[in-house]
């Protein structure tokens, strides 16, 4: 009796196991994720600062949806002008994206929305005018530099 408990138990692991792969699925590099912000941010906001924001549309591969729109994900600030001594435009990146509740981490190229007033001198010497305010809704899209697995 306890050897076919046993059996029993180790099969339905097993099944388990053996099931767990054909229900991960992978979003190619390259794919394009739409995001629109939640929250707002500016060309003089922190480096590494978080930002929230939500997927715009789906996400499907081969007819499947693997992410939903209005799905959250978040991103950080790569690059400022917060010091001022370093007058890089603002870019982001995504860093993760929700999933079922969890937060999956992702890799993608940076993304730089809009772009400040540039006068020619200011252009001669690198500098821009004005400070770029990212508001809620802002749409940005994000190619994956890696697959994702779901």
């Amino acid at each position: 009796m306890k050897l076919t408990k046993s059996i029993s138990i180790i099969a339905v692991i097993s099944a388990c196991v053996a099931a767990s792969p054909l229900n991960a699925a992978t979003i190619p590099a390259g794919t394009t994720l739409t995001v629109s912000t939640v929250s707002a941010f500016s060309s003089k906001t922190v480096v590494g600062r978080s930002f929230e924001a939500k997927l715009a549309q789906d996400v499907s591969i081969n007819g499947r949806v693997l992410l939903k729109a209005g799905s959250k994900a978040f991103g950080k600030i790569a690059t400022s002008r917060y010091n001022p001594r370093k007058n890089e435009p603002l870019t982001v990146e995504l860093t993760s994206v929700s999933v079922n509740g969890r937060n999956v981490a992702v890799k993608t190229n940076a993304f730089q929305p809009g772009s400040p007033t540039v006068t020619a001198r200011q252009a001669r010497y690198g500098h821009t005018a004005g400070t770029l305010v990212v508001n809620p809704g802002t749409l940005m899209q994000f190619q994956l530099l890696q697959p994702v697995t779901l």
